[in-house]
């Protein structure tokens, strides 16, 4: 492995979404992730082949029954080892296997415990299910999303189960290891969704209360109320993204759109954005997507096409940054962030938990000899 992360080692016990998200980011930038797996793996999650569960690249895993004391006895050797833990069960389920926090630290004592959950690990909702759209709703982000007069509108899972929870367990797991290194005790970390993606919305809690936002949808600057922060549809039925906030892009905007800011109003007068909407839809539909594209998006307009995910890849500034690499056929986003020196290694595929496989994901944890009986042992295969 390469990459800043390079010499940090992490347990990583298999779970769904923000899990493996976090464990992906942090092999991305070079840490011995190991994967540990079940026997018979449950069905979680949305399924597809492996080749494409792109959040399980660059790691190794292994199979371990859980419920043999042998397997758990196992782990625990692999966390004698590791810098950190992810776990993403409910509340209470790996204490019951004998791998919760008061085991695993008693083995290692600068262990840091990371722990993901929707709801977190105390609280009336703590032993419920749920999911991304349930942790938005309870944050009161949810409610801010989409049109006025529309239901909220639903932002894939990456705000909730990977931006509020994966990257701020990842802040927390690295956070503790620093703390660590001075301390030299381990800790939980205790990342929940709701807490993550509440934090996320500290600016809009503090518009809030100096009464710069407005509860309800699509009545704000960045929520689709302004006519300057929107989508408008083109002459193809293409989208095209704009939002010059600042005066002199909004400026700018109007100047390449060949349009007389009086027909529009003063950009900040909410009771203009009506009309200014009514204006840039009406001018926008006069072209396809790429039209305005080609006019705008190289400007300070604040302007760019909205592009699918097929079409992402191949933007002239992403493709220019290689924003997106192909790993075994599939393309997918490269490791971020970008690091002048310490740069990670191409990411590898998912790999399938075989025995030559299992070898491998040891190598880094256990002597040949080790993992020798403990296959001879049916502990692993």
């Amino acid at each position: 492995m390469s990459g800043p992360l390079t010499g940090i080692k992490i347990v990583e016990l298999a779970g769904i979404g923000p899990g493996p998200m976090c464990a992906m980011l942090l092999a991305d930038l070079g840490a011995t992730v190991i994967r540990v797996d079940r026997k018979q793996p449950a069905k979680l999650g949305i399924e597809r082949p492996l080749q494409y569960n792109t959040l399980l690249r660059n790691r190794y895993a292994i199979a371990v029954d859980l419920k043999d004391p042998a397997g758990v006895e196992t782990v625990l050797q692999l966390v004698e080892q590791a810098d950190a833990l992810i776990e993403g069960f409910r509340p209470g389920v790996t204490e019951r296997l004998g791998l919760g926090p008061e085991e695993c630290l008693a083995r290692n004592p600068r262990l840091i415990y990371g722990r993901m959950t929707g709801w977190g690990q105390q609280g009336p909702m703590a032993k419920y299910a749920g999911h991304d759209l349930n942790y938005l709703a309870l944050t009161g982000v949810l409610d801010a999303i989409g049109r006025e007069g529309q239901p909220p509108t639903i932002p894939l899972n990456l705000l909730g189960d990977y931006a509020g929870g994966s990257l701020y367990l990842a802040l927390g797991l690295l956070a503790g290891i620093l703390e660590a290194k001075g301390s030299g005790k381990g800790q939980v970390v205790d990342a929940a969704i709701v807490d993550g993606t509440a934090h996320l919305a500290t600016t809009f809690f503090g518009m809030m209360a100096a009464g710069i936002w407005k509860e309800g949808r699509g009545t704000n600057i960045t929520d689709s109320g302004s006519p300057f922060y929107d989508c408008y549809a083109c002459a193809d039925g293409k989208y095209i993204s704009v939002g010059p906030i600042e005066s002199k892009f909004y400026d700018e905007l109007l100047r390449l759109m060949d349009l007389d800011p009086h027909l529009l109003g003063e950009q900040m007068d909410r009771s203009a954005w009506a009309n200014a909407k009514q204006v840039l839809a009406e001018r926008f539909s006069s072209r396809t997507r790429d039209e305005w594209v080609a006019l705008l998006e190289a400007s300070d307009a604040c302007a760019a096409g909205v592009l699918s995910f097929t079409e992402a890849a191949d933007h002239p500034h992403l493709r220019a940054r290689g924003t997106f690499i192909e790993v075994d056929g599939v393309t997918q986003p490269a490791p971020a962030p970008r690091f002048s020196r310490s740069v990670p290694q191409t990411p590898f595929a998912p790999q399938p938990i075989t025995p030559s496989n299992t070898d491998t994901a040891l190598s880094a944890w256990f002597a040949p000899d080790r993992v020798a009986q403990l296959r001879e042992c049916g502990i692993i295969d």
